[in-house]
């Protein structure tokens, strides 16, 4: 049975996962956040004092990872590491710092590549992260980049760090996320870019439900939903 899966990427902050857990709930989709496994190892890494671009340190850990990811009453993900619900604490500002770093690193990615790759073959999913298109899910049978101006970005994302009580500055945000766009566009295993035959969606000026509509318009079309 070939699945329906639907491939969205962006830089951080372009409201990737709000708008990806929005749709999957609208069409019965499974949604899996791809940056929250990255987030986890990253988090992991932090706790065990390990520094964030030691990549021998880092690909030591790995074995010691377990994953898991279950979903709430209201389809939330929810993220557990060793037995631990990380989904809160994985979206500091300095986890998500070493999430950036580790995303970066060939071991880590070829560690999660499977993981990604069987939820896409069991399930119709709308995956989001920064190279899914590209790299995890090259065969989608839709591919999505979303985006929006740095400014409105960081914005949102203080907001929802505000929203989850995490103490923060708009320019704490905004700086992190610059040097976030950085390291995911330069980095050498999987770059953030624009996958071929993706559709391009910015919602720089769009306010989230219409942002939503206008995503779900080119998921239902591609489909037939």
């Amino acid at each position: 049975m070939e699945r329906s899966n639907v491939a969205l990427d962006g830089p951080s902050g372009a409201g990737k996962s709000t708008l990806a857990r929005k749709a999957a709930k609208h069409f019965g989709f499974l949604y899996v956040d791809t940056g929250a496994l990255y987030r986890c190892i990253g988090l992991y890494a932090l706790r065990n004092n390990i520094d964030s671009r030691d990549e021998a340190g880092v690909t030591k850990l790995l074995p010691d990872i377990r994953l898991e990811m279950h979903y709430d009453e209201e389809g939330v993900q929810r993220m557990v590491l060793c037995g631990e619900d990380v989904t809160e604490a994985i979206r500091t500002p300095e986890a998500t710092v070493y999430s950036s770093d580790v995303s970066a690193m060939p071991q880590v990615r070829e560690f999660l590549l499977s993981t990604q790759r069987e939820m896409a073959r069991k399930y119709d999913v709308i995956m989001d992260g920064r190279d899914i298109g590209s790299v995890v899910l090259p065969d989608a049978g839709l591919k999505v980049y979303l985006t929006a101006k740095p400014e409105a970005r960081a914005y949102r994302r203080y907001l929802e760090l505000c929203d989850k009580g995490i103490e923060t500055t708009l320019e704490e945000v905004q700086r992190d996320m610059e040097s976030r766009d950085k390291n995911d566009s330069e980095r050498a295993a999987a770059p953030l870019k624009v996958a071929e035959g993706a559709v391009m969606l910015d919602t720089s000026g769009l306010s989230l439900e219409e942002s939503f509509d206008a995503l779900c318009s080119i998921i239902a079309g591609r489909y037939g939903l």
